[in-house]
Formats: C-alpha cells, structure tokens, sequence
C-alpha cells in the first residue's frame, strides 16, 4: 500500500484564506474509490493502491482549478513498501513502541508530544 502526503496550494485566488478550497477538496476525496485518507493542519494523507493514490491526487489537482483559482502548486510524498503492510497508523504506532520502551503502542500522537506549542 503506498502512502502519500499531499498539499495542494491554490494561487490566484484573491484572499490568504483556504479554508473553502481544503473543504472542497475534501467533499472530492470522499468520491474517490480505493483510498482512505486523513485530513491533517498542514496537508492530507492519503492510502491505497498506488494506481488509487495517483487517481486521487490528479483528482485534488484539479478542484481548485474547478473552483476559480488560475494556478495551483501540488507538492507530493510517497512512501510505497512493498515488503510488508503498511499505514500511517502502523508508523506512528512503531515510534510510539520505541519511545514507550515496551514494545505495544498506547499511545496516540498527542502524547508523543505532551507539550505541543
């Protein structure tokens, strides 16, 4: 399964605020077969067959162009392992193991960082 990081940056658009445009983009998301995804402050993850995973980055690309920006800037990560399962939930789950020292993950991301400013 890959995993990819996505932000997508509309230009053009007349205000600072992108609030319209990352909720459309979201309202798109759920229309995309294959994927699962997890909207974050800074930018989206999203899940599935790689095939999935470009089909709905195209598709997130497209929609502030739908909604009258006159360019976009679409930055991208992808982290495809192919040895074993993987997920974001897996990955936060292995460091949490590590910073517990007991090998089972507890905790959630909050708690990785007690104190975040």
């Amino acid at each position: 399964m890959a995993i990819a990081e996505v932000t997508v940056i509309p230009i053009g658009t007349g205000s600072t605020s992108l609030s319209d445009y990352v909720a459309q983009m979201q309202k798109v998301l759920k229309t995309q077969k294959g994927i699962t995804y997890e909207l974050t402050s800074m930018s989206t993850i999203i899940e599935g067959s790689l095939d999935d995973v470009f089909t709905a980055i195209a598709a997130l690309h497209e929609a502030p162009f739908l909604s009258g920006a006159k360019r976009v800037s679409t930055s991208v990560k992808i982290d495809d392992r192919r040895d074993k399962p993987s997920s974001s939930r897996q990955k936060l789950r292995s460091v949490a193991d590590k910073l517990s020292g007991t090998g089972i993950g507890t905790r959630n991301v909050t708690e990785l960082n007690p104190n975040p400013s």
